[in-house]
């Protein structure tokens, strides 16, 4: 079961999340800053016609990076598990490279609240944000 494994940084975790794999996702550290990418691919399109990215996958994206971050400023035995997520979609997706970030919120004993947000072209003009309660003992 993923939850039982030690982590110890978010490219452990997401070699070890097979969707994150099948995402392509990459990451970058910048100082203190994670960002990550969503290698844009055609599997990943929800809507052809218009063409979009799936919701899912923009879902999955925005929930990863959440942990992701988790995972680099706080230090745990098990993979946080998500106990609510809220996705707000705010733009469609272009089939493009996405990227997100995301900021932890507030860490207690046993939840720790995230919030998550994807763009595309500009950083100001996100496609989707999400917010986030994850247990962590």
């Amino acid at each position: 079961m993923i939850a039982d494994l030690m982590i110890s940084g978010p490219e452990e975790l997401f070699s070890r999340i097979p969707f994150a794999q099948f995402l392509n996702l990459r990451m970058e550290m910048a100082g203190n800053e994670l960002t990550t990418i969503l290698p844009f691919a055609p599997h990943l399109i929800g809507n052809p016609l218009l063409p979009a990215l799936h919701g899912g996958t923009i879902g999955a994206f925005l929930e990863l990076t959440a942990t992701a971050q988790l995972s680099v400023f706080e230090t745990f035995e098990q993979i946080p598990k998500p106990v609510n997520v809220s996705v707000q979609y705010l733009r469609s997706g272009k089939p493009i490279d996405t990227y997100a970030r995301a900021r932890i919120n507030r860490v207690g004993r046993t939840i720790a609240n995230v919030e998550a947000w994807a763009w595309q072209e500009l950083r100001e003009q996100p496609i989707a944000t999400l917010q986030a309660h994850f247990l962590i003992c």
